[in-house]
């Protein structure tokens, strides 16, 4: 088939935000059919765009050969051969903007993210803090295609479509108990809530009879998530054993996600699936809850010093405890309950 338009869209990490670059793509894939979109972004996170149709993968490589400048002129060597129609920043980091400026040297149409720095600042600030919900992301990205002359309407809402489980899987699938993937890591320490208290929360989880699936992290959380596997009845230690194709294939057939503010919870959102959110230092307010989350199902603690940052990489500044320590363990497992028995 042959595309009206061909737009490359830049976004190479973190996994959360590329997640949700994937849920607007999607829309706007199903509304703009004449228009080719070429993603550009790091090879690990292909698997969030295989469902949309009109879409192209390219992989950047920064570590190897796109790495510095003479790495993404090649990149923008590359990327040239679609002939695109313009450029959809997404990312707006030092990388992007080299790509972006080599290609409107030819011509080529540019519009870039505004990320609202200025009002993420107000928000996060310790004096005279204008608490208030700021753009979402998802709607920030989508204002890129605007500026580029589409049209563009996110529905925010989920669509669940579960996908096949993996063979490796399905034996785990072969009960009526009702499904909870739990994503309990994250990128910064300070959006993690306390190990101990979470292990409270499988325990209990597990007690009422729901079958848990413990996604998300490297070798030091797989380690925890064996131990809390053994110690819990219908457990199931995920990390380490599925790809990312696979994940989100389990992830579609849950009745619900418990996420931090993390990629679990935009990988959720992705597949259609209910999340219940754990806030520490972040603020649904900065913009990046999950696409077609809801605000109520978010669980967090109402303090002046929240939010002080908008990616979770500052501790929190409620006082002795940390705002993650205060919520208790009940109140995570109190929700979860209403969410699936009503």
């Amino acid at each position: 088939m042959s595309y009206k338009e061909k737009i490359i869209v830049l976004r190479f990490s973190a996994m959360g935000d590329v997640a949700m670059v994937a849920s607007v793509l999607k829309e706007f894939s199903e509304q703009n059919t004449t228009a080719e979109i070429i993603m550009v972004s790091r090879e690990a996170f292909k698997p969030f765009f295989n469902s949309i149709p009109n879409l192209v993968f390219h992989a950047i490589q920064p570590k190897t050969i796109h790495k510095g400048i003479g790495g993404l002129y090649k990149l923008y060597q590359e990327l040239s051969k679609y002939k695109p129609n313009a450029i959809a920043d997404l990312h707006d980091n030092l990388r992007s903007r080299a790509i972006s400026t080599f290609f409107r040297l030819n011509g080529t149409k540019i519009k870039r993210i505004n990320k609202g720095r200025a009002e993420k600042k107000d928000l996060t600030r310790t004096v005279n803090k204008n608490f208030k919900p700021l753009r979402q992301t998802v709607e920030r990205y989508a204002d890129v295609f605007r500026e580029l002359g589409f049209q563009i309407n996110l529905s925010h809402k989920l669509v669940s479509a579960p996908q096949e489980i993996p063979d490796k899987a399905k034996s785990l699938f072969n009960n009526i108990k009702k499904k909870v993937g739990i994503s309990p890591f994250a990128q910064h320490i300070y959006k993690i809530y306390p190990l101990d208290k979470m292990e409270q929360v499988i325990a209990a989880l597990s007690n009422l009879g729901f079958q848990l699936f413990i996604f998300g992290g490297g070798k030091s959380e797989q380690e925890t998530a064996e131990i809390w596997s053994a110690n819990n009845e219908n457990t199931h230690n995920l990390i380490g054993s599925y790809n990312l194709t696979e994940e989100l294939s389990i992830i579609s057939n849950l009745d619900l996600m418990l996420s931090m503010d993390s990629s679990g919870m935009h990988m959720a959102s992705l597949v259609g699936i209910p999340v219940i959110s754990v806030w520490g230092p972040t603020h649904p307010y900065a913009g990046f809850l999950g696409y077609g989350q809801l605000e109520s199902d978010c669980i967090q603690i109402d303090d002046p010093a929240r939010p002080n940052s908008i990616y979770g990489n500052k501790p929190c500044l409620c006082g002795v405890e940390s705002c993650m320590a205060l919520i208790e363990p009940e109140i995570i497992i109190k929700k979860i309950k209403e969410k699936l028995h009503g």
